[in-house]
């Protein structure tokens, strides 16, 4: 039983035509008469109940196509009766409720249970005692139901089927769509609005066929992985370019043959034209997506200036009754007039030729705060009420009362853009589990993935007690930290920063010097610094997953690349143990995602999201690049996408110059000047933190060891004088310290070599001495001071040689005279005497304002007296048989500028000179940081693989993608624990091919592109060349740099490479399966099912050899798929 008010206008016909009257009230008063074309109808009669009557406003002038009928006054009728007939619409699912007043109706899922306030109707059931409900439609708040009182002949929205319902709003009209489809049916409800979104989550806890999702309708592929195909989409926006819309999510979601219901509000859209020309513009852009209209009828009088346009596929085989058999099917949409003959509820006819059914009235229900239209059209007369109607502008709120005028405010970018956002309030904290559980329903996938992955990484993680491949370099980094001493290696610092941080909190003193194969004390706790570095590998599988859902993958690609992020061996294994693979690849992953992100929030520049996560992906480029080199391959992802991106703005013609400029600033600002300064913080810290000498010392310029707490240097007297011992620092970038070894070349003068070594020893020590011709040196005649253009001899301290050069060519390079150690305390010739010339001096200038050369500040240069060439030690590296150190040269070439043949005096030992302070001496930190990283570019081209001796565990890069090799990471013996470095052989073959097939395919399309094929919407190409560029491209950057590098190589290297064939998988299972339209949703889940299977099982398979091999491995069976893999002993 229920209770409604009065009747509303009379509503408007086709275009042109004339306008019916409004309805009487609930006590039956006669209907006003429709107006002919060009002229309102008469309004309607008595109100109902105790309203009052209200005199029926007369039409617009003849021939004006928008003249208003008047409106029946009045306020809520009298109840309907106890007398109540329901009987079924023509469209299944909805009903009509004949009493004193004709209702719209569906029949209430949950009863017992109003949405919005609105009223009930029970009636008797079919069986005894029970009882039906129903749910009044009210159609002055939905637009669904106003466009079916409208005379729309389908709505395509029935019992079973599936619906996408965009711009949701609270829920209002999705509650009685999930009435129609009923408990088969699933209603996925599209909303941008929090506010409205929490409102809608609340409904959908009793309506279980509602699937809430709070996000953005022009972004589709955001919620792709919660949809499968729909039959019908339904939209109301109220979006500029709804149609635009529309078609993107149907080019997702809807399956052929399906169906689309748009509302169309023209003011929204453009206001300055008339309603007409806006509702034709949207069918052409219907129709340039390959829709066909089929009818258009507008929405008066309960909404002004809104249509209602239905569509089918062009794709459908069978466009459906009735307009197959329709004549007027022949045009490509059909505009339903009012009155007309061809809808018997705007027929002007005389009720008795219709059946009682289809006299279902056009006014019912008073609107009094709810309501959202605009004021009468000329000539209308509807009395006090319009004073209650009138249009509120809301062009710059965030939100209406129903929160559909959202999405005009987040706008698609076109030319200029503003800065501002919408306010987006947060929703309110849970009160029930379910209520969490609705409100994260995205989250729990990747929380799962997540608790998986932290038992795969944590799982026996201290079964090995030893020292485990290359934790012996790491873990020792590691100690350094904790005792301050310095060191050098060839990565940046940050990733074992962070291995000494997990020592300090784990309560590590660095005692340990982490020997290859030693166990580990009970005084290191090793498992406790596992786990914290394998805390970033169990991040990585989350990251996986939001990756995916960023480039837009289905539900089913997501779980694929998580999956295969979870499941690969190599990754679990190298996680494991304390190295920097897991951190790289973390911040390697990281990358990815914030540049996707950033992708995402492209239509909304210079927004507080999208400065944060351009700012995020140049903080994780500085992250990447600070723990090892290998970060710089995805920076280079990075930036071919940034430079396609500022490409493509400066074609755009709209843009203008300075939005252009504001582009490139904020480029440079985050995504070069971040991650340097970030690169640049991990050297500062890492020299605040290691303020001691260490090993490392001899990499670093002198006056950087002179500030170094525990050095000798401030036993160093200043002045040098002919008798010192010295040792001398090439300052060039990376330079060593002179060095000399009893071990001569085997080619050239077979003499003793003459090097520069990184390690201080006693055979850096070198003696400066007279000339033979000179009187010998006298320890205990007067002190002769060196100065600039003496002439001297250099004696290596150990063997009592003296530096020589001749004409005859270095061993590496050939352009200079090679420098060598001949003769004896007694034996030597003219060509073992050196002009020293003074450069400058770093702390006091020019060498005119001095005549004296000082330890570790004064710049010197060696030129060979006899040749004329100059000492210089580059970066040439020299055979094994020189222990692979720098060559020392004598360049013939006089380059004043040439830092490589500057030397200064580093350790100085003179008993005869006191001792000068010289720790005020200053480095500065940007000579410093080159210094050292010039120093770790220099070491890491000496790593080179030795011809002459074979290592079994390096690797060509040409034998990663098909997984033709492993790496034993530790001992082999029966009683050892192993662990065999191998990747699951089902995602890297598959990756592998992935890439060949994705290759293939963009170039087929190409081609057929070329030929004017269009195999897909120029949005969908977008997108797959999109992923596929971002996985094709990373691939490329990290892959190929290792064929064209000379330094030994093994199978971890490929690690971060394989990432990008993962993502390369999933994009193609994607495209080609989980989102075609040509196969059945239970072909895409028996393909879903099968490739998981497949990854999992290898996974299960291989996973002893991540987790620890006890006992003899051959009697493992079933592990070495490949011949070439080592994995058993012969």
């Amino acid at each position: 039983m229920c209770a409604e008010p009065t009747g509303a206008s009379g509503g408007r016909g086709g275009f042109g035509g004339g306008r019916g009257g409004g309805r009487g009230g609930p006590r039956g008063a006669p209907r006003g008469r429709g107006g002919p074309p060009g002229r309102g109808g008469r309004g309607g009669g008595r109100g109902g109940g105790v309203a009052k009557r209200g005199a029926g406003g007369r039409g617009g002038g003849r021939g004006a196509p928008r003249g208003r009928g008047g409106r029946g006054g009045g306020k809520p009728g009298a109840r309907g009766g106890s007398n109540v007939i329901l009987k079924p619409h023509r469209h299944k699912g909805v009903f009509i409720a004949e009493g004193k007043e004709t209702l719209l109706v569906t029949k209430n899922l949950v009863p017992g249970e109003a949405v919005y306030g609105e009223k009930r109707i029970s009636v008797e059931g079919s069986e005894e005692g029970t009882k039906v409900e129903y749910r009044v439609w009210n159609p002055f708040r939905s637009k669904l139901a106003a466009g079916i009182l409208g005379g729309l002949d389908a709505i395509f929205i029935e019992p079973g089927k599936k619906v996408l319902y965009l711009g949701a709003a609270s829920g209002t009209s999705v509650s009685h769509v999930a009435d129609i489809v009923g408990p088969e049916g699933v209603v996925y409800a599209v909303e941008f609005s929090l506010r409205s979104g929490r409102d809608l989550i609340g409904m959908a806890k009793k309506r279980t066929n509602v699937i809430p999702i709070v996000e953005d309708a022009r972004t589709p592929h955001r919620y792709r992985m919660l949809l499968s195909s729909v039959d019908v989409i339904f939209a109301d926006v109220a979006q500029p370019d709804q149609a635009r819309i529309v078609a993107l999510n149907a080019e997702y979601f809807l399956k052929d043959g399906g169906h689309a219901v748009i509302s169309i509000k023209a003011s929204c859209i453009d206001s300055t034209v008339p309603a007409e020309a806006v509702f034709a513009r949207e069918v052409d852009v219907l129709r340039e997506h390959k829709f066909k209209p089929i009818e258009q009828v507008t929405l008066e009088p309960y909404e002004r200036d809104h249509a209602m346009l239905s569509t089918s596929d062009t794709i459908a085989l069978d466009l459906g009754p009735p307009f197959d058999d329709d004549p007027r099917s022949s045009s490509d949409f059909e505009e339903i007039a009012h009155p007309s003959a061809h809808n018997a509820y705007w027929s002007q006819s005389s009720p008795a030729h219709h059946t009682r059914d289809e006299e279902l009235p056009l006014h019912y229900m008073s609107e009094e705060k709810a309501r959202r239209r605009v004021t009468r059209g000329p000539g209308g007369n509807g009395g006090g009420l319009a004073t209650q109607t009138v249009e509120q502008d809301l062009a710059y709120d965030a939100y209406d009362a129903e929160g559909k005028d959202v999405y005009s405010k987040m706008k698609a970018s076109r030319g200029p853009i503003s800065s501002g956002r919408p306010r987006r309030p947060p929703p309110p904290p849970p009160t029930t589990l379910r209520e969490f559980f609705a409100q994260n329903l995205e989250h729990i996938p990747p929380i799962i993935y997540t608790l998986l992955s932290c038992w795969t990484r944590f799982h026996k993680i201290g079964k090995s007690d030893v020292v485990v491949w290359d934790e012996a370099h790491f873990g020792k980094f590691g100690s350094y930290y904790l005792k301050r001493e310095f060191y050098f290696d060839v990565h940046p610092p940050l990733g074992k920063m962070l291995v000494g941080l997990a020592g300090l909190l784990a309560g590590y003193d660095g005692s340990f010097d982490f020997t290859s194969g030693a166990t580990y004390p009970e005084t290191v706790p090793y498992v406790a610094m596992r786990v914290m570095l394998a805390t970033f590998g169990v991040a990585m599988v989350p990251l996986g997953w939001y990756t995916a859902v960023e480039l837009g993958m289905s539900w089913m690609a997501c779980h694929l690349v998580a999956l295969m992020v979870l499941c690969d061996v190599a990754w679990l294994c190298i996680s494991r143990f304390i190295l920097l693979d897991s951190m790289l690849l973390f911040f390697t992953f990281t990358t990815v995602y914030c540049l996707a992100k950033f992708h995402n929030q492209q239509y909304r520049p210079f927004t507080v999201d999208w400065w944060v996560w351009l700012a995020l992906t140049g903080w994780s480029i500085g992250c990447v690049c600070s723990v090892k080199w290998v970060g710089f391959f995805v920076t280079s992802l990075v930036g071919a996408y940034t430079i396609e991106d500022l490409w493509d703005k400066f074609g755009d013609l709209k843009m203008s110059a300075r939005d252009q400029l504001r582009h490139w600033g904020a480029r440079i600002a985050c995504l070069i000047v971040l991650p340097i300064l970030i690169y640049m913080a991990s050297f500062k810290l890492h020299f605040m933190v290691l303020s001691h000498s260490g090993p490392g010392d001899a990499q670093m310029s002198s006056l950087f060891q002179a500030n170094l707490e525990g050095n000798t240097f401030h036993e160093n007297p200043l002045d040098v004088a002919i008798g010192s011992k010295v040792t001398l620092k090439n300052m060039g970038w990376g330079g060593g310290l002179l060095h000399s070894h009893v071990q001569t070349y085997p080619v050239g003068s077979e003499q003793q070599q003459v090097t520069c070594y990184h390690y201080k020893d006693e055979n850096n020590d070198w003696v400066l001495l007279p000339r033979w011709d000179e009187s010998p040196y006298d320890p205990e005649g007067p002190i002769r001071f060196l100065k600039d253009g003496d002439v001297i001899r250099l004696q290596h301290a150990p063997t009592t040689r003296n530096l020589h050069s001749h004409p005859i060519p270095a061993p590496v390079s050939k352009l200079n005279n090679e420098v060598s150690c001949y003769g004896n305390a007694t034996v030597g010739d003219y060509q073992d005497y050196w002009v020293v010339e003074v450069v400058d001096d770093i702390h006091r200038g020019g060498k005119d304002k001095y005549d004296r050369i000082h330890s570790l500040t004064t710049r010197l240069r060696f030129r060979h007296q006899a040749s004329g060439c100059y000492l210089r030690a580059a970066n040439a590296i020299l055979p094994q048989w020189g222990f692979k150190q720098i060559e020392v040269s004598c360049d013939k070439e006089n380059n004043p500028k040439d830092v490589h043949t500057y030397w200064n005096v580093e350790s100085h030992w003179n008993h005869r000179l006191p001792p000068g302070d010289v720790r005020y001496y200053k480095s500065p930190f940007l000579r410093d940081f080159w210094h050292l990283n010039v120093a770790m570019a220099t070491s890491n081209n000496a790593l080179i693989p030795d011809p002459d001796k074979e290592d079994i565990l390096a690797s060509k890069p040409l034998e990663w993608p098909f997984l033709h090799v492993g790496l034993r990471m530790c001992g082999w013996g029966d009683n050892q624990t192993k662990y065999y470095l191998i990747g699951t052989p089902i995602i890297w073959w598959g990756g592998t091919i992935s890439l060949i097939l994705g290759t293939l395919a963009a170039l087929v399309y190409l081609m057929r592109q070329q030929r004017k094929y269009q195999d897909m919407e120029p949005r969908e190409w977008d997108h797959f060349l999109y992923v596929g560029k971002i996985a094709m491209l990373g691939w490329l950057f990290h892959f190929v740099p290792f064929l064209i590098m000379g330094r030994v190589t093994y199978i971890h290297h490929y690690l971060p490479t394989l990432y990008f064939s993962v993502l390369m998988f999933g994009h193609l299972l994607d495209h080609f399966v989980f989102t075609s339209r040509r196969l059945s949703d239970r072909t895409k889940q028996i393909v879903f099912g099968v490739t998981v299977f497949a990854i999992v099982g290898t996974f299960w398979w291989f996973r002893g050899v991540a987790w620890g091999i006890d006992g003899p491995i051959n009697e493992h069976w079933g592990l070495k798929w490949r011949s070439t893999w080592n994995i058993y002993n012969e």
